[in-house]
């Protein structure tokens, strides 16, 4: 996260404490995965918090690897998987779903080459203007290809889920990126993970909705149901 290791503590508690809620609200197997991205997006902050300690305090250098990883691990091989599967796992329209299977696949391959460079390249972050930025030896000939297809499977699938509101959650995912990528280009993969830590508080929005017209249908049903038994 921006700003300090104090702010990425308490925006990824606040964050975990929202996402837990979130996944109350489920009321279907198939939202488990989507329910728990504001979960993860906590954790991810929080990880970015040890990391902000580690290069500010000689005292908890040790954590610099492991948080610096942890959080692009999350950044680059988690997210390109497990938004278009959280969606995928919901839809239920079939046209929709051979859209959303190809947009999985992509991300794996995805996921499989930033894991690759992970393994491969060095990183080394290091704090520039209070925010933190992720030096890398990652190939810049495909690095730009690399990004389109980051936002291709992490943004399309929430515009072809026919999930109510979805549609708004990737606006203001791709309204952040885009605002991250003009005002803070060399601190992409932080500050744009910051933004959509907060934005994913949406999901929480999604599935209170869901459930409530899910509550209300039941409700519907078991009355029509009760008319015909006694009719």
């Amino acid at each position: 996260m921006c700003f300090s290791a104090e702010a990425s503590f308490v925006g990824g508690i606040l964050i975990s404490g929202i996402g837990i809620a979130t996944i109350r609200k489920v009321h279907k197997p198939s939202q488990i995965v989507f329910a728990s991205i504001p979960l993860f997006f906590g954790i991810q902050q929080i990880a970015e918090g040890m990391l902000w300690l580690s290069i500010q305090n000689p005292e908890y250098l040790y954590l610099k690897k492991y948080a610096t990883y942890f959080f692009l691990i999350m950044a680059d091989v988690l997210w390109p998987m497990m938004i278009p599967f959280s969606v995928l796992f919901m839809e239920e329209n079939r046209r929709k779903r051979k859209i959303l299977f190809v947009l999985l696949a992509i991300g794996i391959v995805l996921s499989m080459y930033y894991a690759f460079c992970l393994v491969s390249f060095n990183v080394n972050p290091q704090i520039m203007n209070y925010h933190i930025q992720y030096n890398s030896d990652f190939p810049k000939s495909v690095a730009l290809v690399a990004f389109f297809f980051y936002l291709m499977v992490t943004i399309t699938p929430l515009f072809v889920s026919s999930i109510k509101r979805t549609h708004l959650l990737g606006i203001l995912m791709f309204s952040s990126c885009l605002i991250t990528a003009i005002f803070f280009t060399q601190y992409l993969t932080s500050v744009w993970c910051f933004f959509a830590a907060l934005i994913s508080v949406v999901i929480f929005w999604i599935l209170k909705d869901s459930k409530t017209e899910f509550i209300l249908n039941k409700l519907f049903l078991l009355k029509n149901e009760y008319k015909k038994n006694n009719s």
